[in-house]
């Protein structure tokens, strides 16, 4: 069957349009739920392509209840939903094995709302988190819960949990950026020290973390959540401002030696550095690239941008804080910082019972 490629994220509001909200309306009567796709999926972010359908794709969405009807009504509404809901919805399976070694299921998923974000965040974000949250939530986290579409929030409660997460409170976001600064300053001279006693495949390993800082950095100033790897130069290619860095961190990246490295990362800084004062978050700094102490290295001295913006920030606590960021500036491991781990976290973060 030839069938044109609808993006999941407006294949899964007609769903809900036409086939799921006329069940509910029924099912539940004056009972409020909130009909949503947000979490995990490409779909959720608009980066799925015709390649995304191969698995765990097609028409779904989250179910909300409040926990008292969830826990009332969840059996029921889940079986009724089986019974009614047809085996395809534009051409595309209903029903469909995710993991692919279980039974195909339909995926309108009946879920208790606070439970789900409450799973997701390790705290209730009803009136905003607590910094500790702020701080061990990670971005591709947020960035699943803030994104996607809400189709119908019956309940009043989605669109507000949403609205707290949107982005960070100000200290927070000051003290993210400046961590994030003080990353690349770390690493600022040893694409060229890496080089110079000839070892080029570490100066390129280098240089391709610095990319990648950058990368993120560019996203945290335009106040976007950055996505785990497989989005990240999708997400920041999206950025209308990344044309003018995009060309330089690719040079660092096709490089064949640390000088030309180094002539690619420099203007990247400079960029970054005068876009950090567009923000108007700190007084003006110098821009511009100098050498590393006496040695021949051009850096930017980052570590100048987290001093500046750390002294910005108002609240005592945050500003004790060492520059060491929120949990995915300095933990890129997929057991830490996927969906569903906020225990884990905690558990990590208070480190091991000895």
């Amino acid at each position: 069957m030839t069938r044109s490629f609808l993006p999941g994220l407006e294949l899964s509001r007609l769903f809900h349009t036409e086939v799921v909200a006329p069940i509910l309306a029924k099912a539940l009567n004056e009972v409020p739920y909130s009909a949503a796709l947000i979490g995990w999926g490409s779909e959720v972010q608009g980066f799925d392509t015709v390649r995304s359908t191969d698995h765990a794709w097609g028409p779904r969405m989250q179910l909300f209840l409040g926990s008292d009807d969830f826990h009332a009504r969840v059996d029921d509404l889940d079986a009724l939903l089986d019974r009614e809901l047809p085996a395809e919805f534009r051409g595309y399976p209903v029903r469909f094995a995710f993991p692919s070694d279980v039974p195909a299921r339909h995926w309108v998923d009946v879920t208790d709302l606070q439970g789900f974000f409450t799973e997701q965040l390790g705290a209730d974000p009803d009136g905003g988190l607590p910094i500790s949250a702020w701080l061990t939530v990670p971005t591709q986290v947020l960035r699943e819960l803030t994104g996607g579409a809400v189709f119908h929030d019956g309940t009043g409660l989605l669109e507000r949990y949403r609205d707290h997460l949107a982005w960070y409170p100000d200290d927070v976001w000051r003290y993210v950026l400046a961590c994030q600064w003080m990353r690349l300053s770390q690493e600022e001279p040893f694409v060229g020290r890496c080089g110079e006693v000839g070892d080029d495949l570490g100066s390129a390993v280098v240089a391709a973390r610095q990319v990648r800082d950058l990368m993120k950095l560019w996203l945290v100033m335009n106040r976007v959540y950055p996505p785990y790897s497989k989005w990240l130069g999708t997400a920041f290619g999206a950025l209308p401002c990344a044309k003018a860095l995009a060309p330089h961190l690719s040079g660092a990246l096709s490089a064949r030696s640390w000088q030309e490295r180094e002539q690619h990362l420099s203007p990247a800084y400079e960029i970054a550095a005068r876009a950090h004062h567009d923000l108007g978050l700190t007084e003006p700094l110098e821009t511009t690239v100098r050498d590393f102490h006496d040695r021949p290295f051009q850096v930017l001295g980052a570590h100048r941008f987290t001093d500046a913006l750390v002294s910005t920030i108002s609240d005592p606590a945050v500003r004790a804080l060492p520059p060491v960021g929120a949990i995915d500036q300095y933990v890129d491991s997929t057991a830490v910082t996927d969906r569903g781990y906020a225990e884990l976290r905690r558990r990590y973060i208070a480190g091991p019972s000895l």
